[in-house]
């Protein structure tokens, strides 16, 4: 990925085009699953969410066409990642790494990655109990 963030073929935005994440995220093909938990009512939820300021979207864009990202809620010092999607390889990669250091700027200390996967696990993540992870979160929830 360092060579991907390096050679500047993708461009980086944050809160420029939340819709379109959502509803990318909604409509991608995931293998194994027949459909989406993202609904028209969940869509439109977090979609006034974001107009609240707490749902918020980074981006990612090659030749001025949104190609990956990701959304979710920001609280405090947690972001509770929600979805993800890519129409280009190293897309979504791209978005959360950019995200991520953006986040670290803001004070952010623990992200919820929500589903365990292989992809999340080869940009960092890491399983916690849930008892630790309820600790972290009041001890971020407490901090805000």
């Amino acid at each position: 990925m360092k060579q991907v963030i390096r050679s500047n073929q993708f461009k980086f935005t944050i809160n420029q085009a939340f819709k379109k994440v959502i509803h990318s995220c909604k409509n991608q093909p995931r293998e194994g699953q027949l459909g989406t938990w993202i609904t028209d009512e969940v869509e439109a939820a977090y979609t006034q969410l974001h107009q609240l300021g707490y749902a918020h979207s980074a981006e990612c864009w090659l030749n001025d066409e949104l190609v990956g990202g990701l959304y979710g809620i920001r609280l405090g010092k947690v972001f509770f990642g929600e979805s993800m999607f890519s129409k280009t390889s190293n897309a979504s990669k791209f978005a959360f790494i950019q995200y991520v250091q953006q986040l670290i700027t803001e004070g952010v200390q623990m992200i919820d990655c929500q589903v365990y996967t292989s992809h999340l696990e080869s940009l960092g993540a890491q399983m916690i109990e849930r008892k630790e992870f309820i600790r972290l979160l009041s001890t971020y929830e407490a901090d805000r």
